[in-house]
């Protein structure tokens, strides 16, 4: 028989957190509620109509004011400083995280790993490790939810989103989709599978032999769509060498960082940030790259700006 339980189990480095700052504010409110409540009544029974203190004029009390409100701010700053860290650490990624791609379709799940191995609403991932998921959608809005994990961000169309997780226990834990995004919303699901890590390297392996990884589909997708034409001589478009995760000087004086993102605008809005010195002449290829090439070219342009020995590590990919 199966368990019945309040709570999802706690399978993340941050879950135990999130859940400790939801019980504080529980705690809280509803302390606050009964207080509220409780002083609400004695307040209607004393000073009810015909009551002997009813005619009595009440009077300001500057040290009543600031002996309720001073301890009120403190708890509700607390609440706050304490709900943003969790915030910044949710949705800020260690540099160092496994990436992995995940695009929402109505009504399903497409997750790509860097190595090239797919999969549709199940995403296989080893313990103890940062895993960061660069989300997108193709149609509408979706939400990638873990609860076992505490963690949740929106799938957007025309953008991509991050968020990270270390899974701290083995086992399978649900996938679910947050936001309503149609007929077919309540069987938008899928499983995560936290393995152990020799596992985890061996199903990753497993038909390796047919695989390419998403840079070299990366690099096959550059090729079909010959950006090399302009990208290789510079005097038509930028060098798209090291330049993933460096700021770019744009027309007009400002200036915005190379990542997954500015580059998914250049590529479907090349005219929305023009690079500093070109042209505008780069035409748009929205409407003409599917949301998996779009993945495998960016994944491809950020390994031209990856160091000589990770490339090494690859087989010399």
């Amino acid at each position: 028989m199966n368990e019945v339980t309040l709570f999802p189990e706690q399978a993340s480095v941050f879950a135990q957190e999130v859940d400790q700052l939801f019980w504080f504010f529980t705690v809280v409110c509803g302390l606050a509620g009964t207080l509220t409540a409780l002083v609400v009544f004695v307040f209607s029974i004393v000073y009810r109509r015909g009551a002997r203190r009813y005619a009595h004029s009440g009077h300001h009390s500057t040290l009543l004011e600031i002996g309720w409100t001073l301890p009120v701010a403190v708890v509700v700053m607390a609440l706050f400083v304490w709900g943003a860290k969790i915030f910044i650490n949710l949705y800020n990624p260690p540099e160092s995280a496994t990436e992995v791609y995940i695009t929402g379709k109505q009504w399903m799940w497409k997750i790509q790993h860097p190595n090239g191995k797919r999969e549709i609403n199940e995403l296989h991932v080893p313990v103890n490790t940062d895993v960061t998921l660069n989300l997108t959608s193709e149609d509408v809005i979706h939400s990638f939810f873990v609860p076992a994990f505490r963690t949740k961000r929106d799938a957007v169309p025309g953008r991509y989103s991050r968020m990270w997780f270390n899974a701290t226990k083995t086992g399978s834990f649900h996938i679910f989709c947050a936001e309503y995004c149609g007929t077919d919303h309540s069987r938008m699901i899928g499983t995560v599978f936290v393995m152990p890590e020799q596992e985890y390297q061996e199903w990753l392996r497993s038909g390796a032999q047919e695989l390419l990884s998403m840079a070299d589909k990366g690099a096959m997708v550059y090729a079909r769509y010959a950006c090399g034409s302009c990208h290789e001589a510079e005097e038509r478009g930028p060098s798209l060498e090291s330049i993933y995760g460096q700021q770019r000087e744009l027309a007009g004086g400002n200036t915005v960082l190379v990542d997954e993102s500015y580059l998914r605008e250049s590529i479907l809005r090349p005219n929305a940030k023009v690079t500093e010195g070109y042209a505008p002449i780069m035409p748009t290829f929205k409407g003409q790259i599917d949301e998996q090439s779009l993945n495998e070219l960016i994944a491809y342009i950020k390994s031209l700006s990856s160091v000589p020995a990770e490339r090494a590590s690859m087989g010399g990919n």
